[in-house]
């Protein structure tokens, strides 16, 4: 009598994928052949899903790989850097931070709730108050030299 092997659990895998612009290469080819998943079946899928999406975004992905080799995944919304980033109208955040060291931007508290209500709709964001969120885009936006002006 053979014995059936026991199925393999489920993995997961988190990537940061330009929406609209997933492609078979690195990071994802190699991420998704070692656990046996076709990565051009995930890019067709992602690029469709995310055709809406302003190309070249980069959007936060959860790929869960199941014992047969399914996959399903689910997008986040971008980066809390990123949007600052863009509201700031900035390339990259300060190398150095500091007293001694000026802000390379600033951004306005409105644009700073705005950002708020968009990761609010994050899955890991609903049990915490907008206010909250808000205080952790201002702390982001301290730790990338961007200041939070009234």
């Amino acid at each position: 009598m053979s014995k059936k092997a026991p199925a393999a659990a489920a993995s997961l895998l988190r990537l940061v994928v330009p929406a609209g612009k997933a492609t078979p290469s690195p990071p994802i080819g190699p991420a998704l052949g070692q656990r046996g998943v076709k990565s051009m079946d995930f890019c067709k899928q992602f690029n469709d899903r995310t055709k809406n999406v302003e190309p070249g975004t980069p959007l936060p992905v959860i790929i869960t790989v199941k014992g047969d080799r399914t996959f399903t995944f689910v997008t986040k919304s971008p980066p809390t850097s990123f949007f600052l980033k863009r509201a700031a109208g900035i390339e990259k955040g300060a190398t150095s931070i500091g007293k001694e060291h000026p802000f390379v931007g600033k951004v306005s508290l409105k644009q700073v709730y705005e950002i708020a209500k968009i990761k609010q709709s994050d899955d890991g964001m609903g049990h915490l108050s907008l206010k909250g969120i808000c205080s952790g885009v201002v702390g982001s936006a301290r730790s990338m030299g961007i200041e939070v002006v009234p």
